[in-house]
């Protein structure tokens, strides 16, 4: 008697949710394309609909944007993304959440999300709980002493889902970052950024706050790291 072994779905594209000009998938696309995923970025700040559904073969990817999850009745697409992101995590599918996407995520599982205590803008790091430094992703990625250099730019802050792990936290924003189930992160900070993208947020960054080349170049190995883990866990089979 023959006996088929059924198998996950591989995963074959990324769709991107993109919220402003100034802020891309620039290298998480360019891993997904090395992957040899398909990329499909759909530009929401000039009127790309976001998706009703996934296929089941995708990452969800949401990311950051000026805009915050209490701004429904300017960006009414914000709801129509939350509700992508909680039907995403519900099926166990792989989900990066980044800054705005963060809370997003965190909103769509039924998390507080509110303004935080200031901005935090600019170089700087978080610290891995006990949790993120097993984390599959962060863990690695992180220096020997559980801190991970990153890019702050954001005002609001998150409360970790019911059932999440909180991975990472500052002393400003006690949560930085969350795992959902075992293939959705929520991470408010950014290590995505390379030299285009540090190049074009440069007109827009405060008074006084710069993104120096060699901290950017540390941020960048970090977050390559973490991002390649990501990807790698994504195309997994799912547990």
């Amino acid at each position: 008697m023959t006996t088929t072994k059924k198998t996950a779905t591989a995963i074959k594209a990324a769709v991107v949710l993109q919220h402003t000009p100034t802020e891309g998938p620039e290298r998480l696309g360019a891993l997904c394309v090395a992957r040899g995923m398909r990329l499909d970025v759909r530009h929401v700040y000039r009127g790309d609909a976001v998706p009703d559904d996934l296929a089941g073969d995708e990452i969800l990817i949401v990311m950051g944007g000026p805009m915050g999850v209490r701004d429904g009745a300017r960006h009414p697409w914000l709801a129509g993304e939350r509700a992508l992101l909680a039907m995403a995590v519900a099926r166990n599918l792989p989900v990066l959440g980044v800054c705005l996407g963060s809370q997003q995520l965190a909103a769509a599982l039924g998390a507080e999300v509110r303004p935080g205590p200031e901005l935090e803008i600019g170089v700087g790091e978080v610290e891995l709980t006990a949790a993120g430094r097993t984390d599959p992703v962060l863990g690695p990625a992180a220096r020997a002493s559980g801190r991970l250099p990153v890019v702050h730019w954001h005002g609001d802050t998150f409360e970790v889902p019911s059932g999440a792990v909180r991975l990472a936290g500052s002393e400003r924003y006690a949560n930085q970052a969350f795992r959902a189930g075992t293939r959705a992160y929520g991470l408010q900070f950014h290590v995505e950024v390379d030299r285009a993208l540090a190049a074009g947020w440069a007109p827009h960054l405060p008074r006084g706050v710069t993104i120096g080349e060699d901290f950017r170049r540390e941020v960048a190995r970090a977050g390559k790291a973490a991002l390649e883990r990501f990807f790698g866990l994504a195309a997994a089979a799912p547990r």
